[in-house]
């Protein structure tokens, strides 16, 4: 069963062996060099962590390990075994629950770029914004994100003279305004060559550098339109970076958090009011209350599975005598994220909580990661021409026994047994195991006599010493 999955398993981790090998590789070398004596463990995509060296041999199962740190450490950093979890990064809002220390996971395998695999991993409702989605204007409507920018605020302090450019820049017509044509929209080279580039790409290319420029300085430089979906093509390739005004901006403009140049923030917000009914604090206030929205819709999304987000989000945004409730501590995760539990608390009933350290719960949660092995192991009733047997069926194969008891004892002592291999092989001292075991017999109604099957899964877990 599922032969088409693993297949795809292994060819994925086939893939990415050498990529594993190089990156920890270079970890090992760097800790060596740093003269630091300590044990190197890997992430999994289910919260629990590994030794390297199985590590090594299945790195597909290290696959959105990042959203599986931070649901673990919101949990060890709020002391909340059940939560939900809302981790705002960059580029993208993830949910994700923990239920009774254990993270909610996936029931049919981890999606990896577009293929089904058999690695179970955390489940988790993902949006495309974050705090440095780019905040653009068109028709008058401003939109959020999907790509990810470096807010004017960090450019202003990265690069200088950037305020005097982005005060002197043209307005473009709004017929012409579109995702890579904005006011406050400027671009950077990054510094990786191109490879099968096309004329036009080349040419634009070569009029970047690593000094931001507008579209208005590519314009003037080539002396002709240049097409928009070119420069996409470019940021796609990573060629290029671009520079815009973003949800962090709008926290800045409103004083809400002030990590960089706040004039920055406030002199592209001028800039893109004008182009909107609306001034720069009104704009800045509706983007943080869309970024809120968004977190709620992610939330409540992954709280009713299956349920569509358009309806949800009828709800959310509606003038309603009601609103949705969420029965676990809702943690905030991200830098800026304590801007947001007012706004998001007018969207939703919970116990909405940012922890101390909350813009380092990934880092954290890499550091309290657990180790734990789910095994399971069927004992089956088989018969043959009229003979009845029993079959055990575990990760070391088929075997097979005259009595339903024989092969229960068997099963449980194997089950122990691997368990604790993994364990010890992962670094984990046998003092720091426990392993619990949970039973499910099925029998025929009024039959009585031994089960046709029983189904034991074993569930360890331990704590990595330092």
């Amino acid at each position: 069963m599922g032969a088409y999955e693993r297949g795809v398993t292994a060819y994925l981790n086939a893939q990415l062996l050498p990529v594993a090998r190089h990156f920890i590789d270079a970890i090992m070398s760097d800790i060596r060099k740093r003269g630091i004596n300590a044990k190197l463990m890997m992430l999994k995509c289910d919260g629990s962590v590994i030794g390297i060296e199985e590590a090594l041999e299945k790195p597909i199962e290290s696959v959105f390990s990042g959203p599986a740190a931070s649901l673990m450490g919101a949990s060890f950093l709020s002391r909340s075994d059940t939560c939900a979890v809302i981790d705002v990064g960059g580029t993208s809002t993830d949910v994700s629950l923990t239920h009774g220390g254990f993270p909610q996971l996936v029931d049919t395998g981890a999606v990896v770029g577009g293929w089904h695999t058999k690695v179970k991993a955390i489940r988790m409702e993902t949006s495309a914004m974050g705090g440095d989605s780019h905040v653009w204007i068109r028709n008058r409507g401003v939109n959020i994100g999907p790509r990810r920018v470096v807010p004017l605020c960090l450019a202003a302090v990265k690069y200088p003279g950037f305020k005097e450019l982005l005060k002197s820049g043209r307005t473009p017509s709004r017929f012409q305004l579109a995702e890579n044509i904005q006011p406050t929209k400027f671009f950077v080279r990054t510094g990786k060559e191109g490879i099968g580039l096309g004329n036009h790409e080349k040419e634009i290319l070569a009029t970047i550098s690593e000094e931001p420029v507008s579209i208005n300085d590519i314009f003037w430089k080539l002396g002709r339109l240049i097409s928009p979906d070119h420069i996409d093509s470019l940021i796609q390739k990573r060629l290029i970076q671009a520079i815009g005004f973003t949800p962090t901006d709008a926290l800045h403009v409103l004083g809400e958090y002030t990590g960089w140049d706040t004039e920055a923030s406030i002199t592209g917000a001028k800039i893109l009011a004008r182009l909107t009914p609306m001034d720069e604090y009104e704009l800045c206030r509706k983007v943080k209350k869309e970024v809120a929205i968004n977190m709620a819709l992610s939330l409540m999304g992954y709280m009713f599975e299956g349920v569509e987000r358009q309806a949800i989000e009828k709800i959310l945004r509606g003038d309603y005598y009601s609103q949705f409730k969420v029965n676990v501590p809702v943690i905030l995760l991200g830098g800026p994220v304590r801007a947001y539990v007012e706004e998001l608390g007018k969207l939703i009933d919970a116990q909405i909580i940012v922890p101390e350290h909350a813009e380092v719960g990934n880092a954290v949660g890499a550091l309290v990661g657990k180790g734990i092995k789910r095994i399971e192991i069927l004992v089956k009733s088989f018969y043959e021409k009229s003979q009845r047997s029993i079959l055990v069926f575990s990760p070391e194969g088929r075997k097979q026994f005259e009595t339903h008891q024989e092969a229960v004892e068997y099963a449980t002592k194997l089950g122990n047994q691997l368990i604790l291999d993994y364990m010890v092989d992962s670094g984990i001292e046998y003092d720091d195991i426990d392993i619990s075991v949970k039973s499910e017999d099925l029998a025929m109604e009024d039959c009585g006599g031994s089960p046709i099957e029983t189904r034991l899964v074993f569930l360890g877990v331990g704590v990595p010493k330092a």
